[in-house]
Order: C-alpha cells, then sequence, then structure tokens
C-alpha cells in the first residue's frame, strides 16, 4: 500500500513538473501600439489635459507587457510615468537626442520581462544622430530594447516607431532601414521580433508593401478572427467610420510566435476617441 502511494506521488510530482515545463516555455505576451497624440492647444475639446486620463485607463485596463507610443511629448512621458510606476520606459526624444520633441518609447512591464539592450536611431542616412532623413518633413526615430521573458528565458527584439507624414521616399526608406536594422540587431541569434508604430501608410502603399514583404501583419495572421475594424486613423470624428490602416503590429514571415488575438480598440468616452488613432494590441504565444 506504501509502494502503490509512493508511485501516485511520483507521479503526480511528474505531472506538475510537466505542467509547469509546458506552461514555462507557452509563455504569451502582448504588444500595444498607440499614437496618443502630442499635447497641443489647438485641439480644443480633444486636448490632452482634457483626454490624458482616458488614456491612461485604456492603456491600464488592456495592461500589455509592451506599449510601444507615438507623438508623446516630454511632458505626456513625464505624466505617463507617474502613472504607471510598474512599467518600465525606453527611448528618446527625435529632435536632440533627449527631451526635446516627440518619443517613440516602448513601455514595458517589470515583472514579466528584462530588459537586456536599448537604444534608439534616426530613420535618415545617419541614423546615429538627430537629424530629417530623405525628403522628410520633421526627423523621425526608432526606439527598440532587446528584452527577456523571465519565466522563460526567451529573447525578443520590439521596436516602435512612426514614419514622416509628408515624405514618400522617407517613408519607404524607413521601411528598408528598420528591416536592415532589425537583422543586424538579431545578429543571426535565438531572437524572436515585434515591430510596431504609426507607418502613416496604407497596406497598399509602397512603405507598408516594403514591410510587407519580409513582415506580416499580425492582424492577417492571428489565429482568431481579428476583432474590430482594420482602420485606425479616425481623426477625432466619432460619428465617422475610422479612415485609413496606417498603424500596425508586423512580426516576421518565418518565426517562431503565433499571433494568437488580434484587436483594434475603439475605447471612447462621451462620445469622443482618447486619441485620433485607435490602439492596436496583439497577443502572442511562442509555437
Amino acid at each position: 500500500m506504501k509502494l502503490i502511494c509512493k508511485h501516485k506521488k511520483t507521479l503526480l510530482f511528474a505531472v506538475i513538473a510537466l505542467l509547469s515545463f509546458f506552461q514555462m516555455y507557452a509563455q504569451t505576451f502582448s504588444a500595444l501600439s498607440y499614437n496618443i497624440r502630442l499635447d497641443v492647444a489647438s485641439d480644443g475639446d480633444n486636448r490632452w489635459d482634457v483626454r490624458k486620463g482616458q488614456v491612461v485607463g485604456l492603456l491600464r485596463y488592456h495592461g500589455a507587457d509592451f506599449i510601444g507610443l507615438q507623438e508623446v511629448l516630454h511632458n505626456q512621458l513625464l505624466y505617463l510615468e507617474g502613472k504607471f510606476p510598474d512599467y518600465g520606459r525606453i527611448g528618446v526624444a527625435r529632435d536632440d537626442g533627449k527631451e526635446k520633441g516627440e518619443y517613440s518609447c516602448i513601455f514595458y512591464n517589470k515583472a514579466s520581462m528584462k530588459l537586456l539592450q536599448e537604444g534608439t536611431f534616426w530613420l535618415a542616412p545617419t541614423t546615429d544622430a538627430p537629424g530629417k532623413g530623405w525628403d522628410a518633413a520633421l526627423p523621425r526615430v526608432c526606439t527598440w530594447g532587446i528584452f527577456q521573458l523571465k519565466k522563460s528565458g526567451k529573447k525578443i527584439l520590439v521596436m516602435n516607431t512612426h514614419f514622416d507624414h509628408v515624405g514618400k521616399q522617407a517613408r519607404l526608406e524607413s521601411a528598408k532601414l528598420i528591416l536592415a536594422k532589425s537583422e543586424e540587431l538579431m545578429n543571426g541569434k535565438k531572437i524572436e521580433l515585434v515591430i510596431m508604430g504609426d507607418f502613416n501608410s496604407t497596406p497598399e502603399e509602397a512603405p507598408a508593401q516594403a514591410m510587407l514583404e519580409k513582415m506580416d501583419h499580425a492582424r492577417n495572421v492571428s489565429k482568431y478572427a481579428p476583432y474590430g475594424v482594420a482602420d485606425t486613423w479616425n481623426a477625432f470624428q466619432f460619428t465617422k467610420k475610422p479612415n485609413r490602416c496606417i498603424d500596425y503590429i508586423f512580426i516576421p514571415k518565418i518565426s517562431q510566435l503565433q499571433v494568437e488575438q488580434y484587436a483594434t480598440l475603439t475605447d471612447s468616452y462621451d462620445l469622443k476617441y482618447p486619441s485620433d488613432h485607435l490602439p492596436v494590441i496583439a497577443k502572442f504565444r511562442w509555437k
């Protein structure tokens, strides 16, 4: 009888260990991309001071492990950092590489992710110093971080960017540059990749097409049907259908990541949107 009990206990421990093993290596994570609209007084009823609490509430509720934000001015960054003490943040401002101008920053959940490396490069022929590239109207940047998932030890490169709104050549060259930089940063190592941001390009246009040559739009490869509309630009016009898909989350065509779910979030308040873009979120699992 004691021998049978002993075998049962051994079997139970084996099952628990096996379940723990699969749970560790099946670790999931999520990434959210959101152009929060810069703080500008001319937005009137949609200005930052009115809607900032709604932005925080949205981000907190959805609780992504990685949050890639665009159009973040320094005062907005300080406000968000104060509201998310459990998150770390990487990225510098585009105008001076410090605090002047907009950030394309990444917030990450410190409980689930360990930051290994970080950096920001400019979308320009000279990538390591502030400046405009090609026919761009403004300096543009891409912020990146290499992270390790604390439970599984697996590594991932996360990149967040905002392409120029004027320069057609700049947008195309920016796509090529980001793809090249991602390969350089991964350097053949066992690192998965997620690229997100505001690409100011619809799926049919050249910059998005350049990305789609090597990457999949997470919405298109989600295991479950994507939730919400495809278009992400709402222009603060709550009563009109959003126009144009310009915000994306990309993964490589050959990847160990499975997109479990994808959504375009239409959270609102008082018949208003928290930003002139809709955020997009994807949930991932290792295959």
